[in-house]
């Protein structure tokens, strides 16, 4: 499930930049939800990940993985906010 969520956080925050870079950059209401659903996304799959990683018997690879993906998503994240900020 955390491999999921961190690939889903990963494709909406994609399609929010995306759609946002269309739109010349406007701030857009829709772009914005997506980005919080993304964060959703990314804090409950990090945590299942993490919560995994006690569990004996398990696929090691799917925890680690998951783990990895929002992770990745939550650095996509921090760089669409720290280009946000300082970038015009």
């Amino acid at each position: 499930m955390s491999t999921i969520l961190g690939v889903l956080a990963n494709i909406t925050l994609g399609t929010a930049v995306y759609l946002s870079y269309q739109a010349g950059g406007a701030p857009s209401g829709r772009n914005t939800a997506a980005a919080l659903l993304a964060i959703i996304y990314m804090a409950a799959g990090l945590a299942l990940g993490l919560w995994s990683t006690s569990e004996k018997d398990k696929f090691k690879l799917f925890i680690v993985l998951g783990i990895f993906t929002n992770i990745l998503a939550f650095g996509m994240l921090s760089l669409v906010l720290f280009a946000g900020a300082y970038v015009e």
